[in-house]
């Protein structure tokens, strides 16, 4: 399948990237004039697009599409919500008109009741509201909510849902993995879930 990738150069993208083609995928990034594309892998297409003012038809042709973006720690709010919110938001949109078969979202624990007056705030709002966006658009869904995040590969034992320690840690390898699982298994299907590395 053709999998769009918002967020294919970050850390957890490029790993994702990985898997993909490891699946016999062929991923598609997602990337602005000024990304660093060069450590993408070998075999990755590149579609140019900005998170912040995204065109119609950046969609088109793709079977799936994976939201992996971020504005990342050391943006304002401002950034937060124009790259976590509105631009998860059009990219939602854009791949409902190009008919994409699923959308798999890369949230975050906290995003499904965001307690605003936290440091995280402004972030997991954001989260919350593209989250919520998702779940009303029609499209099949996958949401994945990882605590925090690791630079380890990770073991691929994960734990899901309830059994998640809010506390804990999910490697980055990890996270990729279920993002790669989660765009064609159909145990994905509307699924909302919290997960965690072992």
């Amino acid at each position: 399948m053709s999998i769009l990738v918002a967020g294919a150069t970050g850390k957890t993208g490029l790993r994702l990237t990985q898997d993909l083609l490891a699946n016999g995928h062929q991923p598609i990034a997602l990337v602005r004039d000024s990304s660093d594309t060069s450590d993408l892998p070998n075999g990755v297409e590149l579609r140019k697009g900005d998170l912040t003012d995204l065109q119609p038809g950046v969609c088109d042709g793709c079977d799936v599409v994976v939201f992996a973006a971020g504005s990342g720690p050391d943006t304002g709010q401002d950034m937060t919500e124009k790259v976590d919110r509105d631009g998860a938001k059009r990219l939602v949109d854009l791949a409902k008109e190009a008919g994409v078969s699923r959308f798999v979202m890369l949230s975050t624990v906290g995003a499904g009741d965001p307690d605003p007056d936290s440091k995280l705030g402004p972030y997991l709002m954001a989260k919350h509201k593209a989250d919520e966006h998702l779940k009303a658009s029609g499209l099949d869904f996958a949401i994945l909510r990882p605590v925090a995040l690791t630079e380890e590969d990770g073991t691929r034992d994960i734990v899901y849902g309830d059994a998640v320690d809010v506390q804990g840690e999910a490697a980055r390898g990890d996270v990729a993995y279920v993002l790669a699982q989660a765009v064609d298994d159909p145990e994905w299907r509307g699924k909302t879930l919290r997960m965690a590395s072992a």
